[in-house]
């Protein structure tokens, strides 16, 4: 019997070597070669798709894309203001946490508004998805069930049927048969990808594709997959809270970065209107150790409670702890602190928090970080009517940040009195609402400390 051809994939870029190599010479990433049978010639059909000449630049016009309302407002908000027609959403996250139960609520909206939608499910049964489609509520209109892993048969059922809107649920169990390769492998999801958004662009069908997501937090299979996609939303969270996050991290037709919030409950996902409010319950008041900061995501501002506890060390190194914000970030900051205001952190153990479990990597939280981390060590608290943001460089200097006055009018917004932000940003805003306090370094901060 004749040995099989193989050929190596790199499974981050896409790559083809006939042999293994350490690193890829197109990604410069190291071990990421998977050996996989070579894929057969394939030949795809028109599908709809119509031949164009080249035109130029000067002659094309251009019109506002056509979207479709989802009814679900916080999801509208991540896609850019609704489904643009005929785009291919990638949608990863954890198992668990909520991605079907997201995409079925969209279709439970859509279809009661008069879309057509197919679901199609290579993981569950039919019946599996009426038991969970019962759970989030009455469904009206059409909404056409298909479990089915063969893209070919797929194919042919979309071309069939003509609905505005398909759900592929999961991307890794997708298989083409002129593949010899395993569902899940890197090329059987490049060419199935590949087909979905054909399809899509060639007959003008939005299609939502369900990605899981390794254990380093990016989708499973090649990364060029997220590069052929229109927009790569991820939903975060952890499963033992019950805020589950939306984040946006590609959008050709909207902003990037851009969040929706969201709280699991017993009959599906609620929106939360209000993140800053949602985030803020259960605050201690008047306790050192506690900062709240003006946080910007996307075009929305967030208030977060950032906590820190810091302790005389009773090992020769301390340890050092960060959850919800950059741990590198923590450990610069200290460093700051103990060479700038003569601050005793060498032999501190330090535990930083943002709480509600969302995760800032902003720079503009490294004034509250600051604050919080004296306020533990002096064991005095700021006041409870105060919030703060800023960026803190090397020398001690609080650098200006992007937006400041709307993170000023969200703060008073929730009842905020004062606001501690940097020198440069506080001369920038006209007619505050609450009394600003800017601040030039961060030694001037220590004052603020009751």
């Amino acid at each position: 019997m004749a040995k099989s051809k193989t050929v190596f994939y790199c499974k981050e870029c896409g790559y083809e070597s006939s042999k293994w190599m350490g690193q890829c010479p197109g990604c410069k990433q190291w071990d990421t070669f998977i050996e996989e049978p070579i894929v057969k010639k394939i030949t795809y059909s028109n599908a709809g798709m119509k031949y164009t000449e080249p035109q130029l630049l000067s002659k094309v016009t251009t019109t506002q894309e056509e979207r479709i309302n989802t009814g679900i407002g916080e999801f509208d908000r991540v896609l850019g203001g609704g489904i643009v027609i005929g785009s291919l959403v990638l949608v990863g996250g954890d198992p668990g946490i909520g991605k079907s139960t997201l995409l079925l609520q969209m279709c439970r909206e859509l279809s009661a508004k008069g879309h057509k939608l197919l679901y199609i499910s290579g993981e569950e049964s039919l019946k599996q998805i009426k038991m969970r489609a019962e759970r989030l509520g009455k469904f009206e209109g059409e909404l056409l069930l298909l479990s089915e892993t063969n893209l070919d048969r797929i194919e042919d059922t979309i071309q069939k049927l003509s609905p505005e809107i398909v759900i592929i649920d999961s991307i890794q169990t997708m298989f083409k048969e002129d593949i010899g390769a395993a569902p899940g492998s890197v090329s059987q999801v490049r060419e199935t990808t590949g087909t979905l958004m054909r399809i899509g662009k060639g007959l003008g069908i939005s299609i939502f594709i369900v990605g899981h997501v390794t254990k380093e937090g990016v989708v499973a299979g090649p990364r060029v997959l997220e590069h052929m996609v229109d927009t790569v939303l991820y939903f975060e969270g952890d499963n033992s809270a019950s805020y589950r996050i939306l984040r946006a991290v590609k959008n050709r037709f909207g902003s990037t970065n851009e969040i929706g919030v969201f709280e699991m409950r017993n009959e599906g996902l609620a929106e939360v209107s209000n993140p800053s409010e949602y985030m803020l319950q259960g605050k201690p008041e008047g306790e050192p150790g506690s900062v709240v900061a003006a946080s910007l995501e996307g075009t929305r501002t967030i208030l977060v409670e950032v906590q820190a506890l810091i302790c005389q060390t009773n090992f020769n190194m301390p340890k050092r702890t960060a959850a919800g914000t950059d741990y590198n970030r923590v450990n610069l900051l200290m460093a700051v602190i103990e060479k700038r205001l003569g601050v005793h952190m060498s032999g501190m153990d330090a535990y930083i928090n943002v709480a509600g479990g969302m995760r800032i990597y902003e720079p503009a939280l490294d004034l509250a970080i600051v604050l919080a981390i004296l306020s533990s060590y002096k064991n005095k608290e700021l006041d409870s009517k105060t919030l703060c943001f800023g960026e803190v460089g090397l020398t001690g200097e609080v650098r200006a940040v992007n937006m400041p006055e709307q993170r000023v009018i969200e703060a008073a917004k929730l009842g905020y009195e004062t606001c501690i932000l940097p020198q440069v940003n506080k001369e920038t805003i006209k007619n505050p609402k609450i009394k600003l306090i800017g601040i030039r370094n961060i030694r001037e901060i220590l004052s603020l400390l009751k």
